[in-house]
């Protein structure tokens, strides 16, 4: 078979059930393993939730496409993290935002009467499972509510204050290309790329390919 069972034994969800549950709706189409390749659409904005996905291997996105047709970036998730579960049991359970894959994926589905039944039965499951979506929503939460509020230059600003602290410099060396930061901190890289040069302009930074200085 195509999963290793060791594997899914050892997600943070699963590890609050018998083997036997687990094997048991491998064989009975409760759970079933699917593949992704890279920059595959798992679900579009709009798509009905039918289903409970643990990221076994594997980075999925959650993006939104603005009015111009810019897409951005919310939030990243990893292996062990969970897809759907603040959404499959609300009276509107569709997708707000699009999920793709920016890796090649596997996901574990758990079909919503499957799902029931385990959390009807397990208490430490229904536990897990609560402190789980709990902790998405948080996350998504934080991220909506960071984009929303802040401007490109606040964002900028914020990045480059965290990177200062953690290289212990204010001469900050880029780990990532300035496409990969505009998409992190949720921007065209246009306009990125335009508001660099204002604070250039404004004296705050100095910058080239591979860094950026702050003056200010």
């Amino acid at each position: 078979m195509p999963w290793d069972l060791n594997l899914l034994k050892n997600t943070t969800l699963l590890k609050a059930l018998p083997e036997k549950e687990i094997l048991g709706n491998l064989k009975n189409g409760g759970f079933r393993v699917v593949s992704f390749g890279k920059n595959s659409i798992i679900h579009f904005d709009g798509e009905t939730c039918s289903k409970l996905e643990i990221i076994l291997s594997g980075r999925v996105v959650v993006e939104r496409i603005d009015e111009d047709g810019n897409l951005f970036t919310i939030s990243r998730f990893h292996s062990d993290d969970i897809l759907g579960g603040n959404l499959l049991f609300s009276k509107s359970p569709y997708y707000p935002m699009t999920v793709s894959t920016q890796l090649p994926t596997d996901l574990l589905e758990i079909n919503k009467e499957a799902l029931f039944v385990l959390l009807s039965r397990y208490p430490r499951f229904l536990r897990t499972y609560l402190e789980l979506i709990s902790g998405n929503a948080f996350v998504l939460g934080s991220k909506i509510k960071h984009y929303a509020n802040k401007t490109i230059r606040e964002s900028i600003i914020s990045f480059l204050n965290f990177e200062s602290k953690k290289q212990n410099s204010k001469h900050i060396k880029l780990n990532i290309t300035k496409k990969a930061l505009a998409r992190k901190i949720g921007v065209q890289r246009t306009s990125l790329s335009r508001e660099l040069a204002k604070m250039r302009d404004d004296g705050l930074i100095i910058f080239d390919r591979d860094s950026i200085t702050v003056l200010k």
